[in-house]
């Protein structure tokens, strides 16, 4: 298959080397004046995954005309701009999948429904989520992960051609329930990095018991699957999100309740924005994900905030 990767982060060239590595003809697509885009043309490496050869650099969008199948793996908020950018280039009809995990601020869209916006008949919209870390996957060690889409056809030629002994890929069958899942995880994971700044770590257990079943709640209410809440694109993803070492969320969750330097991008800084919109839409209330957000951008204070949100009222539905 030949494959354009959008997206040259630590995520998005991971897998333009996964799947040369599995047979695929692969491009990799960064922009020109992107810093990680020129690191990779000098060295082919960006510290933790070294490019073969066989893997074409792109700084033209032009170059992905001859694409099967287009992998974007972007900030999430930018989605809409680069839709914009692919249809200038006419772009569109084109099999899309999306690997990142967010909700759109502005309008709460899940990233799939914006893709739809753009996309043509002849194209189509997948997504490609759950646990697993670029360092471990380069060194080898395999996990588990979900494709999902409205077409069938798609969604099993995907599976089917991208699945190997290092990801094995299943079936999603709940789109709005594995988008919304995967993408309010990365909050979860900011709060046990508050939790991990606090010395509060040993309550990681109740924060993903409750986190799952906040989750469930809004995922039922926006028309999904709850059970999803508990499949490999949220709880499943939680060993990844809320423990590792290399999670991003966890790391800005730790440096922003102990004030030190965090420069990572963490995806549940901007998720837990639209969460808050999506709460007051659907009427699910969503306390962690509100204690997140008080603390980022409301500045409470953080140890009262935390003992707050365990110290909740209970009632017969603990969670």
């Amino acid at each position: 298959m030949k494959v354009t990767v959008i997206g040259c982060g630590r995520w998005g060239t991971f897998l333009a080397w996964y799947l040369d590595k599995i047979g695929h003809s692969v491009t990799l697509y960064g922009r020109k004046d992107s810093r990680r885009m020129k690191e990779l043309t000098e060295s082919r490496s960006n510290g933790t995954v070294e490019l073969p050869e066989s893997i074409a650099l792109s700084t033209c969008l032009e170059d992905a005309k001859d694409a099967e199948t287009i992998i974007i793996s972007v900030d999430s908020q930018g989605l809409r701009a680069l839709f914009t950018e692919l249809c200038e280039h006419r772009l569109t009809d084109k099999d899309f999948v999306l690997c990142m995990k967010g909700i759109e601020i502005s309008s709460g869209k899940r990233l799939s429904e914006i893709a739809d916006e753009f996309v043509t008949e002849k194209g189509s919209v997948s997504v490609w989520l759950g646990p697993g870390h670029v360092q471990e996957f380069y060194a080898g060690i395999p996990n588990c992960m979900v494709i999902d889409g409205k077409n069938e056809n798609i969604k099993r030629r995907l599976v089917n051609e991208f699945s190997s002994e290092l990801i094995r890929l299943y079936y999603g069958d709940d789109l709005i329930g594995n988008e919304v899942g995967a993408a309010a995880k990365n909050v979860i994971g900011i709060a046990a990095g508050m939790l991990d700044g606090k010395q509060r770590s040993s309550l990681k257990g109740a924060l993903m018991a409750r986190g799952a079943r906040e989750i469930s709640r809004l995922i039922k209410a926006m028309g999904g699957h709850e059970i999803s809440a508990y499949g490999l694109c949220h709880l499943g993803d939680y060993e990844a999100t809320v423990f590792s070492k290399f999670s991003h969320n966890r790391m800005y969750g730790q440096a922003f309740i102990t004030g030190e330097k965090c420069e990572v991008l963490a995806e549940g800084y901007y998720t837990v924005k639209a969460l808050m919109a999506l709460e007051e839409r659907y009427g699910v209330e969503l306390p962690i994900c509100r204690t997140v957000y008080s603390l980022i951008y409301e500045n409470k204070e953080p140890l009262e905030a935390l003992n707050a949100l365990f110290e909740r009222k209970l009632t017969t539905e603990f969670y």
